[in-house]
């Protein structure tokens, strides 16, 4: 069973707890926040220990989710790193590309695991996709819901990096070139924004993150050369459609006639994605072993996002 402590007592680590409490290979040991009512609430709710510092984090726990601010991050991770724990950092790794290279160099030095909380990576219907992307020409990536006050960063470091992250997995080559367009609507900072992305391998990303929106929606549609794949994130399916036959007759009394074969395939894994995620990451700390999303892969995720943001930037 492996120790495991959650810094940071908010919303995505109240999450993280709650799960975590719940897996048979973790013990959770301590719960990290300043504020103490509500650290030693969630603490209490998992039957963890209080403290406000983590420094103490070395000597009760084997691993760490670290799930504060993301602008702390490095300044959370780096000493953890250095004193011997694993870490799973929340997206996005860090908010600058300093930080982030910190935290890749500290988890290198001290041999350690650093994998970054991408958690779309681990939804089931994504999952799947390991044994049926071929061929990808086109990937469209929408991830739509309403304003949340909560929430302070920009809707490309807060949304749109789930699916950067994810564009960069599928593409599986660099980025050549990067547009994007952008609106501050019920904040100061960017609200809305769609990027296009085309990568050195020739294929093409168009992305949509909003928070302006009335419902969720997290949709992935992938056109290959052989089929064009829907992928539903919410309710976790996954589609596949194929032209079945085609019929072309001559010019004179020309008739065309086509149909098509839709495919659903079984979901392997279904289930909580945070549950997987968090499994994951108990694996590679128990096996050594690297995992599904590495500190690099965070850092290009962050690279991107920060790109795009950049572009979206001179809108309005």
């Amino acid at each position: 069973m492996t120790r495991v402590a959650v810094v940071g007592a908010g919303m995505m680590g109240g999450n993280h707890a709650r799960v975590l409490s719940r897996l048979s290979e973790a013990e959770v040991t301590l719960v990290v926040d300043p504020d103490e009512q509500r650290g030693r609430a969630l603490a209490a709710s998992v039957g963890a220990a209080w403290s406000a510092d983590a420094e103490v984090v070395a000597d009760r726990a084997d691993a760490a989710v670290v799930a504060g601010p993301s602008q702390l991050h490095a300044a959370i991770g780096v000493p953890l790193l250095e004193a011997g724990v694993d870490l799973l950092v929340e997206k996005p790794i860090a908010t600058t590309t300093e930080d982030a290279d910190r935290l890749i160099e500290a988890a290198r030095r001290h041999d350690r695991v650093l994998m970054i909380g991408h958690i779309e990576r681990f939804n089931p219907a994504v999952l799947q996709l390991d044994g049926i992307v071929e061929d990808l020409l086109h990937v469209e990536l929408t991830r739509m819901g309403p304003f949340s006050p909560r929430v302070t960063a920009d809707v490309v470091l807060d949304l749109m990096i789930h699916d950067l992250e994810l564009a960069l997995a599928l593409a599986g080559s660099d980025v050549a070139r990067v547009e994007a367009v952008g609106r501050r609507e019920r904040s100061g900072s960017l609200d809305l924004a769609t990027a296009l992305l085309e990568f050195a391998d020739g294929v093409t990303a168009t992305l949509t993150a909003s928070r302006v929106g009335q419902t969720k929606i997290r949709r992935i549609e992938l056109t290959q050369r052989a089929n064009f794949v829907v992928l539903d994130l919410v309710r976790q399916d996954l589609t596949v459609h194929r032209v079945d036959h085609d019929e072309f007759l001559s010019e004179g009394g020309a008739r065309y006639r086509q149909t098509g074969l839709i495919e659903i395939p079984f979901l392997d894994d279904r289930g909580e994605p945070l549950a997987l995620e968090l499994g994951e990451f108990l694996e590679c700390v128990a096996q050594r072993r690297t995992p599904r999303v590495t500190g690099t892969q965070g850092r290009r995720a962050l690279e991107l996002a920060l790109a795009v943001r950049r572009s979206a930037g001179a809108y309005r």
